[in-house]
């Protein structure tokens, strides 16, 4: 049974003004705390620490209509009931009946609760309409996404997930960042929680999609029936399609899944060696940041400074800057002509060479030159058409048009129209391989999924969200926003070493914020795009501090 525990160094809610946020100890139980939260008048009382990787929520962000953001990635929940609003959390709050008495503050609360800090949303569940069917093609993080939102939001049908990796979905950022080759340590959810969730996983391959008899075709011969399909394969790492690269020499890897990290560790094992990252963007630089500690590491990258064209090249020095205090060293504005063996054996590679004449010593050779959309098994099918990069094109609610609303799709391979700043009122295609994009994409489908089960799709309104990502190089990068047709200046406040904040901008439009070292200001800042609040480039330049503002 819940009991009631004082508050220490709070006698009466008059003490809090509007939108504050106060963690607070709790007397009687060793380590408690809590957070309050005052919103309208009313306050209330939630777990302190974010879901998602345990950042204090103290630090975070509160807006008037009721969200509480992260400081670190820019999980979302709401308020009043302590539940998920925004990926990448994976769990709801705790929520405590809180009230003042006798000159003090007190929490109703179970003590189990208050350690655990945390809930999960999905109760267990049996399938009561079992004619309705989800069906999931891949198990990256939009499906996580999408099978959560659907018990939360009480979907009655069954629920399959279709993934030809072997493991539970997985934390994949942390796959390049930390180089993890346990799944058991990675794995969102056990195996037990899609047994109680009623939730199916079958590991197969996808071959083919048959739209009218809403059937899905599988390498090991099955046949799957569904009454809504949803297509989230996620990425194909790109090889260059170079000698040495594709695949006749051993040692040269991509980075996707665990077996790829596996792969990777076993080929670098404990000597020191000498491994070549062919890319400076994020997934090359994080795992050359990852490798340096044991090995020595160059990166080749095209660009005149690392992601360059995503970062500018001031802030793309800064993370040079980083890494290179971490002995990684760098060939830049450079091309790479091909790969040649060992002189030790004419089968795995011993030199990377570029096209100024550099050769590259390398026991083995990491390419970060990207991701394709996964959708090799619907090139042939004469019932969808791809876009030009392989993508899928889905309305705002991610809904796959000319399927009468039985497919959608998320992740990696979609193509939705963006409503962030820059974009067209209507919204702008765009197509982002973002972590949290997929998980919210997700999220959106399930919404509509079950929306539909009662009415219209035409009348549920979308829900807009700011991409967010982040990334280890050296120190935490955080970045809000989408330059949808590119950006013309960046506003570089430096905060220190290695410590930043960078607003991209198209002409007046703040249309992307990046910071390192200087939390909350990204989640901030997504927060004032999503309700069209984010201050102009000139009030930027003018020195209006975005934490100041009211959302």
């Amino acid at each position: 049974m819940p009991q009631e525990y004082k508050l220490k160094d709070i006698s009466s809610f008059a003490s809090l003004n509007s939108l504050d946020k106060v963690e607070v100890e709790i007397e009687g139980i060793e380590d408690g705390k809590v957070l309050l939260v005052k919103l309208n008048d009313k306050v209330y009382a939630l777990s302190p620490r974010c879901t998602h990787y345990g950042a204090p929520l103290k630090n975070g962000v509160v807006t008037a209509e009721g969200r509480i953001t992260c400081p670190w990635h820019g999980a979302c929940y709401n308020v009043a009931t302590g539940d998920v609003e925004d990926a990448p959390a994976p769990n709801a709050l705790n929520k405590f009946e809180v009230f003042e008495r006798a000159g003090g503050v007190y929490i109703l609360a179970k003590e189990e609760d208050v350690k655990a800090g945390q809930r999960n949303p999905v109760v267990k569940c049996t399938v009561s309409q079992p004619k309705e069917k989800v069906v999931v093609i891949g198990g990256g993080s939009g499906t996580l996404g999408l099978i959560q939102a659907l018990r939360e939001l009480k979907y009655p049908g069954a629920i399959t997930i279709i993934s030809k990796e072997p493991d539970l979905i997985i934390d994949r950022t942390k796959l390049s960042k930390a180089l993890i080759t346990d799944a058991a340590k990675i794995q969102w959810r056990p195996r037990e929680w899609y047994a109680e969730a009623a939730i199916e996983t079958i590991t197969d391959e996808v071959t083919a999609v048959d739209f009218e008899q809403k059937s899905i075709s599988t390498k090991s011969g099955q046949n799957i029936p569904y009454t809504k399909l949803v297509l989230a394969s996620g990425g194909t790492p790109r090889r260059l399609p170079l000698q040495g690269f594709k695949g006749e020499l051993k040692n040269v890897f991509t980075l996707r899944t665990i077996q790829d990290v596996r792969s990777i560790l076993a080929a670098a094992g404990e000597e020191r060696r000498n491994i070549v990252v062919i890319g400076s963007s994020f997934i090359g630089m994080e795992v050359g940041n990852a490798l340096s500690k044991s090995h020595n590491v160059t990166i080749v990258g095209m660009e005149t400074s690392p992601m360059e064209r995503v970062m500018g090249a001031q802030v793309g020095r800064i993370f040079q800057s980083n890494l290179e205090k971490a002995g990684i060293k760098f060939h830049l504005s450079a091309n790479v002509s091909h790969a040649t063996a060992s002189s030790s054996d004419p089968h795995t590679v011993g030199t990377v060479h570029l096209k100024n004449g550099t050769s590259l010593p390398a026991d083995l050779v990491i390419q970060g030159v990207g991701v394709r959309p996964a959708t090799d098994f619907l090139h042939d099918n004469k019932s969808i058409t791809l876009e030009k990069d392989g993508s899928v094109k889905t309305t705002p609610h991610f809904v796959v048009p000319g399927l009468q609303d039985s497919v959608f799709a998320v992740g990696d391979i979609a193509t939705y129209p963006y409503h962030g700043p820059g974009a067209d009122p209507a919204g702008s295609p765009v197509r982002i391989e973002h972590w949290d994009v997929a998980q919210n994409a997700g999220r959106a489908a399930a919404r509509a999924i079950v929306h539909a089960l009662c009415g219209p799709l035409s009348s549920l309104k979308h829900k807009v969200f700011i991409p967010v990502f982040w990334s280890a190089l050296g120190a935490q990068l955080r970045y809000c926003g989408n330059p949808i047709n590119g950006y013309d200046d960046v506003i570089l406040q430096e905060k220190g070493e290695a410590k930043f904040v960078a607003f991209y901008t198209a002409g007046e439009t703040v249309v992307a914020v990046a910071t390192m070292g200087v939390d909350p200001v990204m989640v901030k800042s997504a927060e004032l795009m999503r309700v069209g609040k984010m201050p102009s480039k000139g009030d930027i330049a003018g020195g209006t501090d975005v934490l100041s503002l009211k959302v």
